[in-house]
């Protein structure tokens, strides 16, 4: 896939963005580890969880896997630019990836990492040996196929990663950053399509994240809440959402794994097993949110990456990374 010109600055909507869809997951997330009410009867009235099924499940890990493969097409971009051994670099970026996923198994079973890091590397070749409109046409027909066979789940991910990086190739990232139209047609799209696709998930209750509907439910949703989200980015109310979601976006995934031991230790101590319903997810949720979104802020002011994105710089490109911030200098 051929580079890009120069971009000319960070795409910090698509760093708001990816803070927005990490959100989601973490509630996703905490419910899971929580094992929030595994103790009691399966059939139990939970009216929470209700609206977290037809809100937040499902609704969040499209938008997260189209940005991984977004994300794979900056880092072969910039290796390209700096001479470096693009398979190499990403190789090892995807090996360092499933490596903190298996890390993170031990009190996570079930996290998407690994996942992400394994089906990286079987798009990758596609990335990077194909121009990008066969990666976009790819990407489209691949996700399509895995939603309408199986509601998406793992058979989503390469489709979804491919739309991505075949997305970024074409610029997508800055031309949502200037704001045109399309997003909102987009948007009053996907909002339409949405009320018939949570209608046709009643029909099947249980986990969406296993059903047919479920699954379609939530892309279209996806698609909604993104597009929606970029709207909102063009008006007044960019800045609180630059500045609640840009720095947990920054640092996703020191957040991703934050979350999760906040939640392993969470669980236990309040005995959320036997919890009567989902809202003390709710409320941790929130409460996590906010805490790591203050501490992501403060953290970027001295340091460049979160913590375990340096790490997993450092492993990418096999060599010392800076991480301090350069003082400024004026005068």
């Amino acid at each position: 896939m051929t580079t890009s010109p120069q971009l000319p600055h960070r795409a910090h909507l698509l760093d708001a963005v990816r803070g927005f869809a990490l959100a989601g997951i973490i509630a996703v997330n905490i419910a899971d580890i929580t094992e929030i009410g595994a103790a009691l009867d399966p059939m139990h009235d939970d009216p929470v969880r209700d609206v977290l099924d037809f809100t937040v499940q499902t609704r969040f890990v499209p938008v997260f896997a189209f940005l991984f493969g977004m994300g794979l097409w900056f880092v072969q971009d910039g290796a390209r630019r700096r001479g470096a051994a693009v398979w190499a670099v990403l190789v090892r970026r995807l090996v360092a990836l499933f490596a903190i996923g298996a890390l993170l198994w031990l009190i996570y079973p079930g996290n998407i990492l690994a996942e992400y890091g394994v089906v990286g590397l079987v798009v990758m070749p596609f990335v990077l040996l194909l121009p990008r409109l066969p990666v976009l046409l790819l990407g489209a027909v691949g996700t399509v196929a895995a939603y309408v066979s199986t509601g998406g789940g793992v058979l989503s991910l390469p489709g979804l990663m491919l739309l991505g990086a075949g997305s970024a190739a074409f610029g997508l990232p800055w031309v949502a950053e200037r704001g045109t139209r399309w997003i909102g047609v987009v948007f009053g799209g996907a909002a339409v399509a949405a009320v018939p696709a949570a209608l046709w998930q009643t029909t099947t209750p249980g986990d969406p994240r296993f059903t047919t509907p479920g699954g379609i439910a939530g892309v279209v949703m996806a698609i909604a809440y993104t597009a929606g989200f970029a709207l909102l980015w063009h008006t007044p109310a960019q800045r609180v959402l630059a500045a609640v979601f840009e720095p947990l976006g920054r640092m996703a995934l020191t957040n991703f794994v934050a979350a999760a031991v906040i939640a392993w230790v969470a669980g236990p101590a309040l005995d959320l097993q036997h919890g009567a319903d989902s809202w003390p997810v709710v409320v941790i949720g929130v409460l996590s949110i906010t805490v790591q979104s203050i501490a992501s802020r403060l953290w970027l002011r001295r340091f460049t990456y979160g913590p375990v994105e340096w790490s997993w710089r450092v492993v990418t490109r096999w060599g010392h990374v800076p991480v301090l911030r350069r003082p400024s200098t004026s005068g």
